[in-house]
């Protein structure tokens, strides 16, 4: 009997099983390496999916430049509580309560002012200005809002409430703020304002007058 069969058989079995021990190895390796892959690959599809992105174009168009010269004097900052109500026969009526903000500024406009209309004398200046004028009314819809809005069955009446009571609204700001002498105050201001201003300018005396 000889020994070399067996060394033979001993040194192929371990030559075997060194070799499936690379290979689990290597399997094993690239095993880890997919799975690493397959999990970056899952969050980041993920995130792709999940992110928005915002985009915002915009084409800015002048379409008029005015010059202003117009002389702001007092603003009336307003509160107005109105109530609106439309009968019905039948279907319950309806009724709507709007508390409404706004602001209406009387100024004059100084373009209108002509060489003729300033008088210079010895030691005085009388300067005629226009009759006062509304520079704007605005209603403010962040502070205005609607309390209470009942007999509106279809939005379509809502939203025709709604808008009616807002255009109600920056008509009677308006009104109210000429009812209140708005005007007038306009006037006195341009005296304890403007008058002070031009004599200082001028260094004489300055009358004011209104067209």
């Amino acid at each position: 009997m000889t020994w070399e069969p067996f060394w033979i058989r001993f040194l192929f079995c371990s030559m075997v099983k060194s070799s499936l021990r690379i290979r689990t190895a290597i399997l094993l390796a690239i095993s880890i390496i997919t799975i690493l892959f397959l999990v970056f690959m899952f969050f980041y599809i993920k995130r792709q999916f999940f992110v928005t992105r915002t985009e915002i174009t915009e084409d800015v168009m002048i379409e008029k430049i005015t010059n202003i010269g117009k002389l702001e004097l007092v603003k009336y900052s307003m509160k107005d509580v109105i109530e609106k109500k439309v009968s019905r026969p039948i279907l319950p009526d309806k009724r709507i309560l709007f508390v409404a903000s706004g602001e209406v500024t009387g100024c004059i406009d100084l373009t209108k002012v002509k060489k003729e209309d300033i008088k210079s004398g010895v030691d005085s200046v009388t300067v005629f200005l226009p009759k006062p004028e509304i520079c704007y009314s605005k209603l403010d819809h962040q502070k205005s809002k609607v309390y209470d809005l009942t007999g509106v069955f279809l939005p379509a009446d809502r939203q025709e409430m709604i808008e009616e009571i807002y255009k109600l609204a920056e008509q009677r700001i308006l009104q109210n703020a000429r009812e209140l002498n708005i005007l007038q105050k306009t006037e006195e201001n341009a005296l304890l304002i403007f008058k002070p201003l031009m004599e200082n300018i001028a260094g004489k005396k300055v009358g004011i007058r209104f067209k």
